[in-house]
């Protein structure tokens, strides 16, 4: 079964993380995604959180979100480049702020989104100050949303045959990804704060606990949930105190709460609790490391993350986070070295040995 955009090619000239992340989505469901290179290349393939790969152009940034993708190398200073890559009809622009308004022309990277778009504002501790999220949240939902838009206007395309310019910006992104908060001060004129490890529902059962030699996520959000979660911590005897007879009384006095909570949760580890909980059907999790859960058998089941062969032996990537009963998105290519495929798409696009030599010549490739 082909994939959902077989057939469809993408050029893309991004860079970074949010362009990329974007033509890595729909690589997956696929696009034949080509993209183009200065003769650097896109600059997180240098990035050095690993020596070695970053000789090679090849850092784990970059092949974290270029598989499935062709590369070619073109100086798009040069007349001759741009008549190569003569746009499509449905262009789509990913930028900071997008193409119109008075910050249009602002530059703009993943920092200083996280602060404007009131992320870092919500997230951590009140006592350590506005907090940065552990990973670059908002070039990653800057490309998601640009896969999304993509996919829209090629569907709509079906029926209309027209193109058009998709304007992507990063910040209302953002704002899209935060309705609750955003609803919250907009209706109800509540001032956003930041929670901590609590939940947005407020709910003083649904937090970080310290356990023993740990910690331990809880999400115990309804009735049942709460008196499950007294009685498998064998503290039933609070379900008859006054001062935890439902909500608005268990978030007065929170405090007193999460104390019986902790000194119960300190008899066992995190694991050994989150195995308790769970059986006894009160939502938790211990909290795993990055190296810990790619190894999840529910991971592994689940397809993914998918090994490839490379040139540099079988490498491990993420791939897409759903699955279609027919033509789910897969990892079929690994992330391509600079310019690899230059001739062959220049092929693809009528251009003939001779051709392509002269162009190499020029500088142009």
């Amino acid at each position: 079964m082909s994939r959902p955009f077989a057939g469809v090619r993408i050029l893309d000239f991004t860079r970074y993380l949010a362009g990329p992340y974007g033509t890595y989505q729909l690589a997956l469901l696929g696009a034949d995604v080509v993209k183009i290179e200065s003769h650097e290349g896109d600059d997180t393939r240098g990035q050095l959180a690993d020596p070695v790969w970053a000789e090679r152009k090849m850092a784990p940034s970059f092949l974290a979100v270029n598989g499935n993708k062709r590369s070619i190398t073109l100086d798009l200073r040069r007349p001759e480049a741009v008549e190569i890559v003569n746009p499509r009809l449905i262009y789509c622009a990913v930028s900071g702020f997008g193409q119109t308004g008075p910050e249009r022309t602002t530059a703009a990277f993943d920092g200083k989104l996280q602060a404007m778009s009131g992320i870092m504002s919500i997230t951590g501790e009140p006592a350590h100050g506005p907090t940065r999220a552990g990973f670059a949240i908002c070039d990653t939902i800057g490309g998601l949303t640009a896969a999304l838009a993509v996919a829209s206007a090629l569907f709509q395309r079906t029926h209309t045959g027209r193109g058009q310019l998709v304007d992507v910006a990063m910040l209302d992104a953002s704002l899209a990804f935060l309705p609750g908060p955003v609803s919250e001060y907009t209706v109800a004129g509540i001032p956003p704060r930041q929670l901590g490890n609590g939940s947005v529902s407020r709910k003083p059962t649904a937090s970080r606990f310290r356990a023993r030699d740990g910690y331990i996520v809880l999400a115990a959000l309804t009735e049942k949930q709460f008196a499950s979660l007294m009685r498998t911590l064998g503290r039933a005897d609070a379900l008859a105190d006054p001062r935890f007879k439902d909500w608005p009384a268990r978030t007065a006095n929170e405090p007193a709460l999460r104390e019986i909570i902790e000194n119960a949760l300190a008899t066992d580890t995190p694991k050994g609790w989150e195995a308790r909980l769970t059986a006894a059907d009160v939502p938790c999790g211990s909290i795993w490391r990055l190296d810990e859960i790619v190894h999840h058998p529910q991971l592994e089941h689940r397809d993914v993350l998918q090994t490839i062969d490379s040139r540099y032996g079988p490498m491990r990537l993420v791939g897409a986070g759903f699955r279609l009963a027919h033509g789910s998105p897969g990892l079929d290519r690994e992330p391509p070295t600079l310019g690899e495929h230059t001739d062959e798409v220049l092929r693809e696009a009528g251009y003939g040995t001779d051709e392509i030599e002269r162009l190499r010549r020029g500088g142009v490739i």
